[in-house]
């Protein structure tokens, strides 16, 4: 399908109109008093053009400070309040209780989670989500989820709306079209999108299909603060897009499903006619996508192993400075350069909790086991570092520059919060690799107490 395009920026003040319907944007009004050339701002006007209804959505508190005041206006055919009342909806192995199961603080690795084939059964967006471990509660706005995606068929006369926080989606395998109220969004692996709390949206797919899903309560995700680096680097916002304006008005007479995730739970509820109806939006609160593959790298270039945290492309801050709600870090092809360095990731216990996942390609550290579509969880101080083959190799290796993971894409989910995993984490899904332990095992000592440094 061939979109109209996009707008670039990270936060930005935008507006867009289908072009089907030019003017659409209240444009302003006349203020009499001053002068018949004078124009006023108008969001809401006493009539809207084309006979739209104006409604507003708000991502913030309206007394937020304006650097972190979120909301847009939206110019509709029919407002969003018309519906059926709703009513609960089976959750799936979509869930908020993270005490199904005792805690586990081992390593955790999963492969590739399985795909439901679509001869077998029809399994779409929503149907398919698989929550994989979190911490925290929707209910008092503080908290993550972690999911998956496995589906093999497109949202029809559906839409998900998350009331609960903002969805960072991370596509792995298939490229997802995805409609919102605010347009279109063809986003393929390798690239990202975030839908905002209380967007609705609908998932178009193309044959099985995989990815992972960061969900944040109560905190919106903003680019990190750069500091000595400057003002460039990292993920720039030119490089973020938006969708522009796209309607259909469109009469469901079999009734069109809007499933909401709310406290936690699913809830649905019937209208008569399709939700992507805004001909117009104006605003700062958006979804959008960014393709990681223009993320500025940097990285060490003399000696030693700079933190992952020079990584981070997104970041949902909690109300202590420089500590996390969750980061979106990534292991992008980058030049190792360091000398004197055991160049791959260092061993760590970390007061963070670590989920990682591998959109394509060999992950550094583990070049075996971890595989595309599968996952690894370092719980909150669970050790965790190269495995033994990778240990000896970098430690005896010739250390001139290489291009370094070439070809692949990894990623970390990375939070201040101890993440408890679920039920289905742990068993039902059966992926988890109870061997990977033993990756470790073969680790023996080098110590040799008679050493000395070497003369000079």
């Amino acid at each position: 399908m061939k979109l109209r395009g996009y707008m670039s920026g990270f936060g930005n003040e935008f507006s867009s109109e289908d072009p089907r319907c030019p003017g659409s944007l209240p444009e302003g009004q006349v203020c009499i008093p001053f002068s018949s050339l004078l124009k006023i701002p108008d969001n809401n006007p006493q009539v809207c053009p084309y006979g739209l209804y104006a409604e507003q959505l708000s991502g913030s508190a309206f007394t937020c400070p304006r650097p972190a005041n979120k909301r847009s206006w939206l110019y509709r055919i029919i407002p969003s309040v018309k519906h059926k009342p709703f009513t609960p909806e089976p959750c799936g192995n979509l869930t908020e209780n993270w005490n199904e199961v005792e805690p586990d603080p081992n390593q955790l690795r999963w492969l590739p989670f399985t795909i439901p084939k679509s001869t077998e059964k029809k399994v779409d967006f929503v149907a398919g989500l698989h929550t994989i471990c979190g911490a925290g509660d929707a209910k008092s706005r503080n908290g993550i989820g972690i999911h998956i995606y496995t589906c093999n068929t497109s949202m029809v006369d559906r839409c998900f709306n998350n009331s609960d926080g903002d969805f960072l989606i991370v596509p792995q395998q298939g490229k997802i079209l995805i409609t919102t109220e605010f347009g279109k969004m063809m986003v393929e692996p390798n690239e990202i999108c975030v839908i905002q709390q209380g967007m609705r949206f609908s998932v178009d797919v193309f044959g099985e299909t995989r990815g992972y899903i960061l969900e944040v309560y109560g905190a919106h995700f903003e680019l990190p603060d750069l500091g000595p680096i400057g003002a460039n680097g990292l993920a720039n916002p030119r490089d973020f897009l938006c969708p522009v304006a796209w309607y259909e008005d469109r009469q469901v007479a079999t009734g069109y499903t809007v499933i909401n995730k709310y406290q936690g739970k699913l809830f649905a509820c019937q209208q008569d006619f399709s939700p992507f109806n805004v001909v117009a939006w104006h605003g700062n609160y958006t979804p959008y996508k960014y393709n990681l593959k223009t993320f500025m790298v940097i990285n060490c270039v003399a000696f030693d192993h700079a933190d992952p945290s020079i990584f981070t492309v997104l970041t949902a801050k909690s109300t202590r400075p420089g500590v996390a709600i969750a980061d979106f870090v990534i292991f992008p092809p980058r030049w190792g350069v360091a000398d004197h360095t055991f160049r791959p990731p260092y061993y760590h216990r970390n007061c963070m909790s670590e989920f990682m996942g591998l959109i394509k390609g060999h992950y550094e550290a583990k070049e075996e086991g971890f595989q595309p579509g599968g996952a690894s969880l370092h719980s909150m101080m669970t050790p965790h570092g190269p495995d033994a083959d990778c240990f000896e190799k970098n430690s005896s290796a010739e250390l001139k520059p290489e291009r370094v993971a070439e070809g692949t894409m990894a990623f970390m989910f990375e939070s201040s919060y101890s993440m408890a995993v679920t039920k289905w984490g742990l068993e039902t899904c059966q992926k988890l690799d109870k061997s990977y332990y033993q990756c470790w095992e073969p680790l023996r000592s080098h110590f040799n107490p008679n050493w000395k440094p070497s003369k000079k």
